[in-house]
């Protein structure tokens, strides 16, 4: 299994207002090695130093402030110091650009460029799909297949598996021909509607073995949006399906 298994923060993010660090040590507790930020510049240094303490690596970081800033150079030193090369794109490109092909065309160009102005701060640009960039089909194939066409080789992908299921995907035919590009997967899992509340991983409606099989060297980053029961419980449940699934 690809190494290590995370956790994306916006899972927890109520218990991380309320105390950001009793929520770190309970995700350390669980067992996991890593976590994936979405607010890059709230306290960088305060949060590396705290990751460092409780043995938590940081592989991705989720930067919509990218697309929010006029001079994102100020999100992009906050990525550096947390200490992570990935920095992620989950939001902020119209839902009606990937509509048409001129529209994904127009969200290629936006990724691009901000790839290659991360690209100055040593960093990767990676992009995280909803429904919306896999609910439209043209000539057959899903609008992400495009964008994955139009980007520059240097953008990867951050598949978010439930998502892309909810947009009408057969999820692990799209990992298998978005390949490469994939460089890392949103595990999750629920009963497969709109407004449904997310399940640990494996309680659900989820093909997870066959997802997880079609991008065997991906990135493993768990996330539930919401969740009828308490979430540190189902982070555990999650962590246990998902480590016994797959081999070390």
């Amino acid at each position: 299994m690809p190494e290590p298994l995370g956790v994306q923060l916006y899972t927890v993010r109520e218990a991380l207002t309320a105390d950001r660090d009793a929520a770190l040590r309970r995700i350390a507790d669980i067992g996991y090695t890593a976590v994936e930020p979405y607010d890059p510049t709230d306290d960088p240094e305060g949060f590396r130093a705290l990751a460092d303490e409780l043995g938590l690596t940081v592989p991705a970081i989720h930067a919509v402030a990218l697309l929010r800033e006029d001079e994102p150079g100020r999100v992009l030193d906050a990525v550096n110091t947390i200490g992570t090369e990935l920095a992620i794109i989950p939001a902020g490109i119209p839902q009606e650009d990937f509509t048409t092909r001129d529209g994904i065309a127009r969200a290629a160009d936006l990724l691009n460029g901000l790839a290659e102005t991360a690209a100055g701060h040593g960093l990767r640009l990676g992009y995280h799909n909803h429904w919306w960039e896999l609910e439209p089909v043209i000539d057959g194939r899903h609008a992400l297949e495009h964008l994955a066409e139009l980007l520059d080789p240097a953008v990867f992908l951050e598949v978010d598996t439930y998502w892309a299921a909810l947009g009408g995907a057969d999820v692990p035919a799209l990992l298998t021909a978005l390949g490469d590009r994939v460089r890392a997967l949103h595990v999750k899992d629920g009963p497969l509607t709109r407004d449904g509340a997310h399940l640990a991983v494996g309680a659900g409606a989820m093909p997870v073995p066959e997802v997880l099989a079609a991008a065997p060297e991906a990135l493993r980053i768990i996330e539930l949006d919401s969740c009828d029961t308490d979430l540190f419980d189902a982070l555990a449940a999650s962590r246990a399906y998902v480590t016994a699934l797959e081999p070390a």
